[in-house]
């Protein structure tokens, strides 16, 4: 009786919970003007959000980069007023309530408000950018899952746009009928670069990220007693800015990715010259390269211990392996994930989506990268 008491409770529980994540998941009422003139602005929604998070980073980088070459384009908000302030911008940004969308208008839809993509107007030409395409179903019953579900279902979605090989890849083979656009992460080599110096015996991880897995792994290194001599860096809830210095400041960095849109974090880390230990968060494949750092095979513990153990006793053996390997990486990412780069990404992808003409539909499911 008590633990049929309990169970109940425990369900209610989950219910209010999920309940509450999907009125935070509802995107904000947008209007919509049919007889609006104009020559189209393309509006990124975003959460209210003020936590660092790599997923607004890269709505507010892309708005950016559209106004720069030419492109109208502007952040959207639900509150007034309100934008994000853990990193250094000055994004053009708007509220919902004072802007009415029109035919020449392109609304670009984070993967976030998934649940609520029916809220948004029919006639609004809506490109999705889904940056997570691991979370693509987790709102939707599994019984209840049609052929194109979540998206066929929505009028006025012309395309997905995504950011690594491999979620592009899962995004194709799951929704062949829509065209499906690579539009690059950026790390900033201005923000993250390596030290100027060798960094000191600092393992740098997100305290928050696989915890358990975490707890486990750090139990089997103090056990063999690998930590003596390191010292750990948790790094959780710091500034674009303070991230980057703590994270020159290690090195080696400890990844706990998990079924990832891309993987900022490690790549982030790579960036900044540390040595990467551990899962690619599947995505992480894009750019983890054993010449350089050190992957492991997702869920495999010992295999991670193993990786770990072995890094640091390269660093204690010889410190100029480790910092060689820290700085190819850096090169690596600074070479594929720039601005540069990520400008001519949607210089391709507005060029055919920002005609208010439907796109041709002949062409739907190309491999377009």
């Amino acid at each position: 009786m008590i633990a049929a008491v309990k169970r109940a409770g425990q369900d209610r529980l989950r219910r209010i919970g999920h309940a509450r994540e999907l009125r935070r998941r509802t995107p904000p009422p947008v209007r919509y003007d049919e007889s609006r003139p104009g020559p189209g602005v393309v509006y990124y929604l975003s959460p209210d959000d003020d936590k660092p998070s790599g997923g607004i980073r890269n709505l507010y980088r892309h708005v950016d980069l559209l106004n720069e070459s030419g492109i109208p384009a502007a952040v959207l908000h639900a509150r007034p007023g309100f934008r994000a302030e853990w990193f250094a911008n000055d994004t053009r940004v708007a509220a919902a309530g004072d802007v009415t969308l029109g035919p020449s208008d392109l609304l670009v839809v984070p993967e976030y408000f998934g649940p609520g993509l029916d809220r948004l107007p029919a006639p609004v030409r809506k490109l999705v950018f889904n940056q997570n395409a691991y979370h693509t179903f987790a709102e939707v019953p599994v019984d209840g899952t049609a052929a194109g579900a979540p998206y066929r279902d929505c009028p006025g979605i012309e395309a997905l746009v995504t950011v690594s090989r491999d979620n592009a890849a899962l995004l194709r083979h799951a929704f062949p009928d829509l065209d499906v656009h690579l539009a690059r992460v950026v790390v900033d080599a201005q923000v993250f670069h390596p030290p100027a110096r060798p960094a000191a015996p600092r393992i740098g991880h997100m305290p928050r990220r696989r915890a358990a897995e975490q707890e486990q792994l750090l139990h089997i290194l103090r056990s063999r007693g690998v930590l003596a001599g390191w010292e750990l860096v948790p790094i959780d809830g710091l500034t674009e800015a303070q991230t980057a210095e703590a994270l020159r400041s290690c090195a080696v960095f400890l990844s706990f990715s998990e079924r990832e849109g891309f993987g900022l974090p490690p790549a982030e880390a790579m960036a900044s010259g540390a040595y990467v230990v551990g899962f690619t968060g599947l995505a992480g494949r894009d750019f983890f390269d054993p010449r350089y750092c050190a992957p492991v095979a997702e869920g495999d513990l010992l295999g991670y211990a193993v990786a770990v153990e072995r890094a640091l006793r390269r660093y204690q053996e010889d410190p100029s392996t480790l910092v060689a390997a820290g700085h190819a990486a850096a090169e690596r990412i600074r070479s594929e994930y720039h601005a540069d780069g990520l400008r001519a990404d949607l210089a391709s992808i507005y060029q055919t989506y920002r005609n208010p003409a439907a796109p041709d539909r002949s062409a739907r499911g190309a491999q377009t990268t």
